[in-house]
């Protein structure tokens, strides 16, 4: 049976009417909620109140989305890409930017320090990590929030249609680094927060907000902060469930809620073979060239169909069960229009849907990144690099450990290395992270689903998705509570690429679901 069909039949919500109505007890005909010629002093019923604030909420979300782009426009304007040295000040200030969003809607904050990272050959400090709480009511549910504010570098040089950092508005799209991952998003929360606050109800549930600026980074200094600092401090005692929005749909019109994520280990091959780049007129022919040692290694690692070649590495993973095998076929998926959405000249696995989901979500994926040290730019230039590194990563699936993974990996690259013979100084460093899943039947799942069909008008596809968000398992542990993603972008966004995007309608139907959930979430019985 899906995961799905056991989703209770909605309330449905109206609009468009002046008078809000509801469905009678003694009879099934719809009735005015109140009447001209009777005027009750009684209090309005805590459950009647709460379900006429939706409407009010979604159609004040509809009045302001100017300001909503504006506001996004504010955040992508800040270079917050993690990985660059140069850009540190400007993550540093685009969490003190979030600080102060947090704190006009109420929240209390807190900017907690994490150390300092080796970046570039120099000691440089990480970004602090914004924590925040809204709300401490007893009676209510508590949500821990995570997102990130930081960004995957972007030069217009790099093939983007307009400047990455200034947001721009064609044909209904958001175009700019971050619009979707991740800052879209974790301004969808502060929106619908604002919501509440301006139709005159107060938020359903407790909030409480982790957002980092390192996400694009390995999350480095995060793992330490939520497991040796925030949980011995009782940051987590309250925590009833935990939603993250840093993912995508699987398509572009149906919604879904995501219940799995593949795991990262990510390498760095490093071939030495000078103390300097050399001319290939003066020293070609002379030299055993570190490139040529490289080039060799990557490509004894995964052949022209996928297949990944080292030794035993499906060897763990998960078998598939036939339960989970018949969920494949009921998702909303066409392999051609993912062709075209992406420009591929032909898909591999025959284009066979189950299994391309399942190569996506449920299988080990290897894919080659590029080489640091290399020319890159264009025009001829002839230079030997003095040393390369090559950087590779194999998304990981349940089952699979990081640990046994990097083995397996060095293992390989050491007994290719014998093999080449080369006279060149090779070394591989790895940083890893777990695989995660959940349960989709779980309470808290059915809740951002009854959410979902509210604000879709359909049931979402119940997904597993292939990206890794290292922090989900952090998270889950930390708490010892339900973790839940929930994405607000579509899945032709082009995170992490060129003319990355956040649709319009995905960013303002997405705070309305951000509301919806926390109204959702709300109605569950208190843990």
């Amino acid at each position: 049976m899906s995961p799905l069909s056991k989703t209770r039949t909605l309330r449905r919500v109206l609009y468009g009417c002046r008078l809000p109505v509801l469905a009678s007890s003694s009879n099934n005909k719809f009735r005015p909620f109140c009447y001209s010629y009777s005027v009750s002093h009684k209090a309005e019923p805590k459950k009647m109140a709460a379900e006429r604030v939706l409407p009010q909420i979604f159609q004040y979300v509809d009045q302001n989305v100017e300001s909503y782009k504006n506001l996004l426009k504010e955040a992508v304007a800040i270079p917050s890409v993690s990985s660059d040295a140069k850009h540190r000040d400007d993550c540093v200030r685009m969490v003190e930017w979030m600080k102060e969003k947090l704190k006009e809607v109420g929240a209390s904050t807190e900017l907690r320090d994490i150390g300092f990272q080796t970046l570039e050959g120099k000691q440089v400090k990480l970004p602090p990590v914004l924590v925040g709480a809204l709300g401490n009511d007893s009676k209510k549910n508590t949500i821990c929030i995570y997102g990130h504010l930081d960004v995957q570098p972007a030069l217009k040089s790099d093939g983007w249609d307009s400047e990455p950092f200034e947001l721009v508005e064609r044909d209904g799209k958001l175009f700019g680094r971050g619009s979707t991952d991740d800052k879209g998003p974790v301004l969808g929360w502060l929106h619908a927060i604002n919501a509440y606050k301006n139709v005159g109800s107060e938020l359903p549930v407790n909030l409480k907000f982790v957002f980092e600026c390192m996400e694009e980074s390995s999350s480095q200094g995060l793992d330490e902060l939520l497991l040796e600092k925030l949980k011995p401090e009782g940051f987590f005692d309250t925590v009833d469930y935990v939603c993250i929005s840093d993912n995508y749909w699987l398509g572009t019109t149906k919604p879904c809620i995501t219940y799995g994520l593949r795991g990262i280990s990510y390498y760095f091959l490093e071939i030495e073979c000078a103390k300097m780049d050399l001319h290939s007129g003066v020293f070609g022919g002379t030299v055993y060239e570190a490139m040529s040692d490289l080039i060799y290694l990557m490509n004894t690692l995964i052949d022209k169909d996928g297949k990944i070649l080292i030794t035993d590495i499906y060897k763990s993973v998960a078998p598939l069960l036939e339960t989970e095998k018949e969920l494949y076929h009921t998702i909303d998926f066409d392999p051609e229009a993912y062709r075209k959405s992406i420009d591929a000249y032909k898909l591999p696995h025959n284009a066979v849907k189950e299994q391309l989901l399942m190569h996506r979500w449920r299988y080990p994926s290897l894919s080659l990144h590029g080489i640091e040290g290399a020319h890159f730019q264009t025009g001829a230039k002839t230079v030997i690099p003095g040393k390369v590194v090559g950087k590779f990563s194999i998304r990981i699936v349940p089952n699979q450990e990081p640990e046994e993974v990097e083995k397996l990996v060095f293992d390989y690259i050491n007994a290719k290395w014998a093999e080449r013979g080369s006279p060149n100084k090779m070394s591989i460093s790895a940083q890893s992270g777990r695989a995660w899943t959940e349960d989709p039947d779980h309470p808290h799942y059915q809740a951002a689903a009854r959410a979902t069909k509210l604000i879709y008008q359909t049931d979402p596809d119940m997904s597993r998705e292939g990206g890794s968000i290292p922090v989900t398992i952090t998270l889950q542990e930390a708490s010892g509570r339900n973790v839940l993603l929930l994405p607000m972008g579509a899945g032709d966004d082009m995170a992490h690429s060129q003319n990355e995007k956040l649709n319009v309608r995905n960013y303002i139907e997405g705070i309305k679901l951000f509301a919806a959930y926390l109204y959702e979430v709300g109605k569950l019985p208190k843990q």
